[in-house]
């Protein structure tokens, strides 16, 4: 797997702040696409184990919330088997801090699914992902009032909750607003 970039303090991709990892290759090519170059599964930077060890340093003082996912595509099946090995370890090290991920794919529709999304770790990654914000970028629906999403077509969803209830349940944040 390839990476584009690693982001420390992040305060634009999920609740608090947060280690970003933008990981490279996509398949959906958005209209508008705010991170065009990293359709490219060659883009970027090979994803090593010093990588992994630099975003589990960065997630270690306490005011970091958690690590985001983002790309590219980071449910793309490459993808898929590149993060798992990154996940369970952040959920070992840091089992309160919470893991974000950004997805064109659908959650029920396609990675529950029988879909070209699906693969044989869909399901364990997805046990190590507390929100997803699902659905490809719709620059005819962009909103930039919308908070951690870019369009109104996409959903902020508790994939804990849903895996657990059988049915998408939307993010609720403790303070009530998104």
């Amino acid at each position: 797997m390839k990476y584009a970039e690693i982001k420390n303090n992040d305060i634009a991709n999920g609740e608090g702040v947060r280690v970003t990892l933008f990981v490279s290759g996509c398949t959906h090519h958005c209209k508008g696409c705010f991170n065009p170059m990293t359709w490219d599964f060659e883009y970027g930077e090979e994803f090593t184990d010093e990588k992994e060890k630099t975003i589990l340093d960065m997630l270690s003082p306490s005011y970091i919330k958690g690590l985001t996912l983002l790309g590219g595509e980071p449910m793309e099946p490459v993808n898929q088997r590149g993060l798992l090995p990154l996940l369970k370890k952040v959920k070992e090290q840091y089992p309160n801090k919470t893991v974000w991920c950004y997805s064109g794919y659908l959650f029920d529709k396609e990675l529950l699914s029988e879909s070209r999304a699906r693969c044989e770790v869909t399901d364990e990654l997805l046990s190590y992902i507390d929100i997803l914000v699902d659905g490809e970028f719709v620059l005819e629906k962009k909103n930039i009032m919308l908070q951690f999403r870019g369009s109104e077509n996409q959903r902020i969803i508790d994939v804990k909750k849903s895996l657990t209830s059988g049915e998408v349940v939307i993010y609720t944040p403790a303070s009530g607003k998104l």
